[in-house]
């Protein structure tokens, strides 16, 4: 999960479609918020096919977009579950950018392609996942190792571990990023749904090439709204949304612009 949509792990507690670009998730991985997976059967999983403005990878601008919204970035997902009982359950997932920003080493328009695994528990107030991820992409493979937490309180705060066990092409060295997640209270509008996702993130010493300390934090305002006309194979969303970024450029130097907004746009199904 190369974009951190909330904390980029907790895809693998809720198995979750994307609504929000730009925060691995999430970054723009993020924020994305995930709208919740529900199934009776042991099997779930999610399929999106969004369009970003930006690809934000915890904090870092990674196209250096900036303020500008020019460059339109593809970049769909999928995550399965699997119900191991006990209330554990295995993930399983892919995201991909696609766009022609540069010459691709994979193939076609592909600049990254990036897999997990992990399992998570939820079990009691404090829902924890494990997730291994590998993210290929300008002929290196950068891995990474994320223990989120998710706490049943009022306003749904998180906490996600985001540890880079091998930097691949990041440019930056091997190091964690904490980041902690929160949604303010949202409401419904007829059958649309919004959510209010606000995250803040430190980093180490030159994970993203600067010094340790704050890293970024963020705001975004999201909806999703659902399409009955297309009840085929599970539920089909409409999602959109928003993300306000302030980052220090003493610790992510690379950014052309301290503070920006990104959207996203995109259709979802969870089955």
């Amino acid at each position: 999960m190369r974009r951190h949509y909330l904390p980029a792990a907790l895809f693998a507690v809720i198995s979750a479609s994307t609504l929000i670009s730009s925060q691995a998730g999430e970054d723009s991985m993020p924020l994305p918020v995930a709208a919740e997976t529900k199934s009776s059967s042991a099997f779930s999983g999610s399929l999106s096919f969004d369009m970003n403005t930006h690809f934000i990878s915890y904090g870092a601008d990674t196209w250096g977009a900036g303020n500008n919204f020019d460059d339109a970035l593809f970049n769909p997902s999928l995550g399965l579950a699997w119900d191991l009982g006990n209330d554990f359950s295995l993930t399983l997932g892919t995201w991909w950018d696609v766009n022609d920003n540069a010459i691709s080493d994979i193939g076609s328009n592909v600049q990254e392609v990036d897999v997990w695994a992990g399992i998570s528990y939820g079990g009691g107030p404090v829902e924890i996942s494990l997730t291994y991820q590998q993210w290929y992409y300008a002929e290196e493979t950068e891995q990474i190792l994320d223990l989120a937490f998710g706490f049943d309180l009022p306003l749904n705060p998180s906490l996600t571990l985001h540890g880079r066990l091998s930097e691949g092409a990041s440019g930056g060295d091997n190091g964690v990023v904490p980041v902690l997640g929160f949604e303010l209270p949202g409401f419904s509008l007829g059958a649309a749904e919004f959510s209010f996702p606000v995250s803040v993130a430190f980093a180490t010493d030159a994970f993203h090439g600067g010094d340790a300390g704050f890293a970024f934090a963020s705001a975004g305002a999201g909806v999703s709204i659902p399409l009955p006309i297309m009840e085929v194979m599970g539920e089909w969303a409409l999602n959109a949304g928003v993300t306000y970024y302030y980052t220090d450029d003493m610790v992510i130097p690379n950014n052309p612009d301290e503070s920006f907004f990104t959207g996203n746009i995109g259709i979802g199904l969870s089955f």
